[in-house]
């Protein structure tokens, strides 16, 4: 079975170590200015004459509090009017792009992610929405996967039953922990009750899709009471489950200063955590995808994994790999093609830019030769957890021990520890090397050498 996981504390250690999250390669610490608008044009262009079907991710920034672990691009305020200026340049940016595509270009996939796109109201949502659907091709027969990120404190039922008449079919629950004095540390009060009534509405409204995300490793926590929290989870029966590593950087991300470091668990209870949440959730059924994600086996991502058809991009793992990725609003990355292109961090920047009618896009990368030979090398370890040497050969035209000859000790000596199996014709990411494959697709980086791996979480 794909899901099979067997834990081996040893390799673990050994091979725990920090790297990307491989969300795409080149990773974002690629990405540079040279990189613009022009490049944006040419990729949009491209898409629009292979009428390749779309992917839209649209980035709600705003949150009424702050979560302490939080490393995301927010802006913290309690005044909903700062919404009203963002969604007008929201707009502009959306008509901007969508102007050089192709009408019958289909958006398969719609994410609304943040900050917290509930912060909106339900005016808000439905003056985007309907703006999405004048410029794009949007479905209208529920057939697409159009998901929005929710937090619980900030929806309910009617809220609820709005995103399902929008379109929207599936949600992804923001819970992290369940245990009181943990959420006091992390500034996130929200009990079982208010995230229950969410999964409520959403199953009586027949959204297709529930996803909950869990993080190990915050202030406070014990292997003891985090069981609890995913032993509560289970019977909320979700159709897929993040369970995140939190990695503390309050260098990095100024929120994460406000936890008291004395208060989170240590590295062995991580372990614990995980190991015995890895336990909680295969028992109860779901099927370990990879990179702390969890799904049902007939959730389609299980299928896909199962078919080996599963992708992965900025969203994460994905059945609409295939598709270019549009995103949208400050921060928002792009997926066009060869292009990778992001808008500026800025809420000031992004705004302004686009108030000259420009867009705001403020670095990115144009992937060459090898970096598209490596990208489907390690879509294929992370996805798939196997690697055909003869697929990638046809594909690219090489010898596949030839052209990665210099990393073939890397390999053999990973091969020795039990983490892959090396064969002449193919690698697998053997059970014990599952929840270390992005180790595996780090020997394939080109760049990460070039960077301090403290940009990036640990492994496990």
């Amino acid at each position: 079975m794909l899901d099979a996981i067997r834990w081996d504390t040893d390799l673990i250690r050994r091979y725990d170590l920090a790297g990307p999250r491989y969300t795409s390669y080149p990773t974002a610490v690629q990405f540079n200015s040279q990189v613009g608008t022009f490049d944006l044009f040419h990729a949009l262009r491209d898409s629009r004459k292979a009428q390749r079907p779309l992917s839209l991710y649209v980035h709600v920034p705003f949150c009424a509090n702050i979560c302490y672990y939080c490393a995301c691009n927010k802006v913290i305020t309690k005044d909903r009017g700062r919404a009203q200026p963002y969604l007008q340049r929201l707009e502009q940016e959306i008509q901007l792009i969508a102007c050089h595509l192709d009408p019958a270009q289909k958006v398969e996939q719609l994410h609304f992610g943040g900050g917290t796109p509930t912060f909106l109201s339900h005016d808000e949502l439905r003056q985007l929405m309907a703006h999405l659907r004048k410029h794009f091709n949007l479905l209208d027969d529920d057939s697409g996967d159009y998901g929005i990120e929710i937090d619980p404190r900030e929806a309910d039922w009617s809220t609820m039953g709005l995103l399902r008449e929008l379109g929207f079919n599936r949600v992804s629950i923001g819970l992290q922990d369940l245990d009181p004095a943990v959420q006091r540390a992390v500034n996130r009060l929200q009990s079982l009750e208010e995230t229950r009534a969410v999964i409520d509405a959403a199953r009586t409204l027949q959204f297709r899709s529930i996803n909950i995300d869990l993080i190990y490793g915050l202030p406070r926590q014990t292997p003891e009471n985090f069981a609890r929290t995913v032993e509560e989870v289970i019977r909320l029966q979700p159709d897929r489950l993040s369970v995140f590593n939190y990695a503390h950087l309050p260098e990095r991300f100024m929120p994460q200063r406000r936890i008291n470091s004395n208060e989170l668990p240590t590295p062995a209870q991580k372990l614990e955590m995980l190991q015995r949440t890895i336990e909680q959730l295969i028992g109860a059924g779901y099927r370990y995808i990879g990179m702390d994600h969890f799904a049902l086996p007939d959730d389609e991502l299980a299928i896909a994994q199962e078919e080996s058809t599963l992708q992965r991009n900025f969203q994460g793992y994905t059945t609409h790999g295939h598709c270019d990725l549009i995103g949208l609003g400050v921060s928002a990355i792009s997926q066009i093609g060869d292009l990778y292109c992001q808008n500026s961090s800025d809420l000031t920047e992004y705004q302004n830019v686009l108030a000259t009618s420009q867009l705001a896009t403020s670095r990115g990368l144009l992937c060459n030769a090898d970096d598209r030979l490596r990208r489907a090398v390690i879509q294929q370890l992370i996805c798939n957890f196997s690697l055909e040497f003869a697929d990638i050969e046809q594909a690219f035209n090489i010898d596949f021990q030839g052209y990665f000859g210099e990393l073939w000790p890397q390999l053999q000596d990973m091969a020795k520890d039990g983490l892959i199996e090396l064969g002449r014709d193919r690698i697998t990411i053997l059970p014990a090397g599952r929840l270390l494959a992005r180790s595996v697709c780090m020997v394939f980086d080109a760049y990460l050498e070039q960077h301090s791996r403290q940009r990036f979480s640990r492994v496990i």
